[in-house]
Order: structure tokens, then sequence, then C-alpha cells
């Protein structure tokens, strides 16, 4: 856990991020690969000499490979190949297998996660991963990293703010601690042309860039990756009181925050805490702004450092793609406070 100093400073609170970014496979994912990998062992799901096959948008692949491998058992990866260039390269020096789709709908049997539980079917001892429903993904949130959070912060915490792409951290995290402390406010950072904000603020899976038609790539129109989603999981589920009648609700509420917004939060963390993070990171922490904004002075907030920039040259640090992608590089304006977050 590290304090983002000239935050706290300049937002008169504590910020800080859990730096997950520093596990071996270089994000919070290392947790859910070993969770979901060490349960399938143990109830018989994943025997010896079988297949690990997973849908990811890379760093969930990375992991598992690192996870697999450890263990002795070969990997597959379908992913959408529109995502950065080094997620593949980096599986394939791990030793995975892994197969590029075009990105489609989830309803399309076309898509990376349909595939991939179709190519574990096809596969004699294939082991689907489903890390959007296997809850084994949720627990090691909840069993791990909230408890790691409330033991770091001696318990003193306002609220946990983060994003969600299967929603595992954010509902996992949110419930262990609101376990301890029901006022601990936890609070979604969503992305544009995912749905979940608006599901969280007035219960309707909704966003406007769907209505509008108007995606640039395909369904999440952000240059983000890994984060923001237009449909219910089960481990997001974790954290809504409608689809969990005996827990109270975990997610309190959402702020959205623009690709811009990401873009130059990534190189004020470089320039003034010396932290090189990737879009999902960057997006935790101005959302962290936001809520910091909403909450007032004094208060403790707490996001994940999920991914580093190493695996984002290509697009999200890439001046020349955010341009393409009608985005401004963060280096042609200053950065100097915190006014470029609305």
């Amino acid at each position: 856990m590290v304090e983002l100093k000239s935050l706290s400073e300049a937002l008169n609170c504590v910020v800080l991020g859990k730096a997950e970014f520093l596990n071996p496979g270089g994000c919070q994912k290392d947790r859910v690969a070993e969770g979901i990998v060490t349960e399938a062992i143990a109830c018989g799901d994943l025997q010896h000499g079988g297949t690990i096959v997973e849908g990811t948008s890379g760093s969930t692949g990375i992991s598992l490979s690192m996870v697999g491998r450890s263990k002795g058992y070969k990997v597959l990866i379908v992913m959408p190949d529109d995502q950065a260039s080094e997620k593949v390269r980096t599986l394939e020096h791990l030793g995975a297998q892994v197969e590029l789709v075009k990105p489609s709908s989830i309803v399309s049997g076309e898509h990376y996660v349909n595939l991939a539980r179709q190519r574990a079917r096809e596969i004699p001892g294939g082991f689907f991963c489903n890390q959007f429903e296997n809850l084994a993904n949720f627990r090691s949130h909840y069993n791990g990293t909230g408890p790691e959070i409330w033991e770091q912060t001696d318990g003193k915490i306002d609220a946990f703010v983060m994003a969600a792409g299967t929603g595992g951290t954010i509902a996992g995290v949110g419930r262990y601690l609101k376990e301890q402390d029901p006022e601990l406010k936890v609070c979604l950072a969503d992305p544009p042309g995912s749905s979940l904000f608006h599901k969280v603020r007035s219960g309707v899976l909704y966003t406007q860039e769907q209505a509008e038609k108007q995606l640039q790539r395909h369904r999440y129109d952000t240059v983000t990756e890994g984060i923001g989603i237009d449909r219910l999981t089960a481990n997001f589920s974790q954290g809504l009181a409608e689809h969990n009648h005996d827990a109270m609700a975990v997610i309190d509420s959402a702020v959205q925050v623009s690709d811009q917004e990401a873009v130059d939060m990534a190189r004020y963390l470089l320039d003034h805490e010396g932290i090189f993070v990737g879009s999902s990171a960057a997006l935790n922490v101005a959302a962290v702004v936001k809520v910091a904004r909403e909450l007032g002075p004094g208060k403790v907030l707490v996001t994940i450092l999920c991914d580093g920039g190493q695996r984002h040259m290509s697009k999200f640090h890439n001046p020349d793609f955010l341009k393409d992608f009608g985005l401004r590089a963060a280096s042609d304006h200053a950065r100097d406070d915190l006014s470029f977050i609305t």
C-alpha cells in the first residue's frame, strides 16, 4: 500500500493505492488465477495433464499462464485482436497458446469468452476458467485483498474506489470491508461505453454510447482495456443487493471517468509520484479524485493500482494511437493541478 502524496495534499485527504502491479504477473489477476486453478484442482474439475482455457483481454491470461506453467498445465488463451500487442507477446513467451478473434457482442458465438468455453469443451481435459462467472474470483479478493487492505489501513478507511471488469475485485473487497464497517463507502469507477454506472445509480443497465450507436471500436467505446461491461456477471452481482437478498448492498455509488481524464491522470502520476501505470489504474485514481471531492476533506480513500504502464505502450501510452482515437496525448498540456478531472 502506498500513499499518493501529491493527491493527498491537493485533496486534503489521504489517498492510498494498493500496488497490485507489483505482483509477479503484473496485476491483481494473479490472485484470481491462483484461486480459480487451486479450487478447480481441489474439486477435480482440472485433472493432471489438462489444459487451462480462458477468454480474457490479456491480464488474467498472463496470470493463468504463470500459474498453469508452475503447476504443469497447458494454457490456451482466447482474446480480442484489438488488445495491446505487448500482452500477446508476453503470453507467448510464457508458453501459452493464443487465439486472437475479432471483437463481437457477448451474445455472439464468436465472442472471445464464448469461444473459450467452446474450446474447453473440444479439448480433452480442457477446463474453462470462466473468470466472469466463477465465484472463486470473488472469493480470492474477499479472503485475500480485502483483509489485507483492512489490516494495512488499521481499519481507518472511508471509501474504496475502483473499476469493474469481471467485478470480482470490487465485490470481494467491498463486501469484506463493508462487513468490518457498514458506513464505509464503496464506489464504482466506470469508463465510457460501460453500462454499470447506470446500473448502480438507477438500477438499469444502460449507456449513452450504445443508445446513440457511436461506438468507435465495438461495444466498449473506450481506450481502457479490461474494464467496463454491459452485462451483469455473477461476480459483480455479489455487490448488488437485488442479487443477494440475504446480504447488504456493497456498491454504494458510481462515477464516470472519461478516456481523456484517464490518460491525463496516468501522466500526472508519472510526473508527481514517479509511478508508471496502465489504463485501469489511471482510471481508478481519476475516480478517487471525484469521490474525494464528493466526500469532503479529511477522508481516507483506497484504490487498486492494478496494472503497470509497460503493457500499454502501443496504445494507452502511444500518442499516435491516442490521436487516432480522438484523444490528446497527455504531454500536450500541463498537469500541474487536478483541473483536468471534472
